[in-house]
């Protein structure tokens, strides 16, 4: 391993999901430390400039040249951390970081000091806001179909819908597919039942927050926008005056 690998470091961190309150220590302090920052321009807007700190804003469809960017740097002794919003886990760049070390084929760069960091996920403060909606088992579902064929999304709709899974949806309708989320609705509603409850959470910590929560059969696409975590509960979600749960147990019938 090179002196320069041993100094350098990439940190995959999580923003939260906009409220500057819900980044972890943590991961403020890696920031303080970096020597640069890597990531999707929004996110990277959300760092504070200062001496000594490289700033690296990227579109969002370079995920994998962006990793691999981070690590090159690394691998020449910057203190690199990578970010995204939420949790990098989740639907973000840890993924990504980690096939461009693996698609990279350079032996050295498995001796960096790489660390994923978490943050909390849109879709679980959403959730927190509505009340417990995902209190049992559930599933988290990209509704985008830029990698995966929309076929395998309907289908794991339709199953994790029949198992009884409570749901938690990113990226569910854009205006290049505005017409899959009423897609969605349609399976949801044949799997799920009509009046299963379904929360609408726009722009969740943030001033302009907006939640709603209808049946299914009342739902509608324009409801949602890509600045909207939708959460469909199971059979057994209900409310209890304004807040939605689902119980810890589940039932048979």
């Amino acid at each position: 391993m090179t002196d320069a690998a041993t100094k350098g470091w990439v940190k995959i961190l999580g923003l939260g999901p906009g409220d500057e309150t819900m980044v972890t220590a943590q991961v403020q302090q890696v920031i303080a430390e970096a020597t640069d920052v890597v990531g999707y321009i929004p996110y990277v807007k959300r760092i504070p400039e200062r001496p000594g700190l490289t700033l690296h804003a990227t579109d969002n469809r370079v995920e994998v040249e962006r990793a691999t960017h981070a690590l090159e740097m690394a691998a020449e002794g910057k203190r690199v951390a990578v970010v995204s919003s939420g949790d990098p886990g989740v639907f973000a760049m840890a993924s990504a970081l980690f096939e461009a070390l693996e698609l990279a084929n350079r032996p050295d760069w498995l001796d960096l000091d790489i660390q994923v960091l978490p943050g909390i996920t849109a879709m679980l403060a959403a959730s927190a806001r509505i009340g417990a909606p995902m209190g049992h088992d559930f599933a988290a579902i990209n509704l985008s179909d830029n990698l995966k064929p929309w076929g395998l999304i309907e289908k794991r709709l339709r199953l994790a819908g029949e198992a009884g899974f409570a749901m938690g949806f990113y990226n569910p309708r854009s205006k290049s597919r505005p017409h899959q989320f009423g897609r969605a609705l349609e399976i949801l509603r044949e799997a799920c039942g009509g009046e299963t409850l379904i929360s609408f959470a726009r722009d969740v910590s943030k001033p302009t927050e907006e939640i709603t929560t209808v049946t299914l059969n009342e739902a509608r696409p324009e409801m949602a926008d890509m600045r909207t975590v939708v959460i469909v509960g199971n059979k057994d979600t209900r409310r209890v005056g304004p807040h939605v749960y689902t119980p810890r147990y589940a039932s048979d019938t």
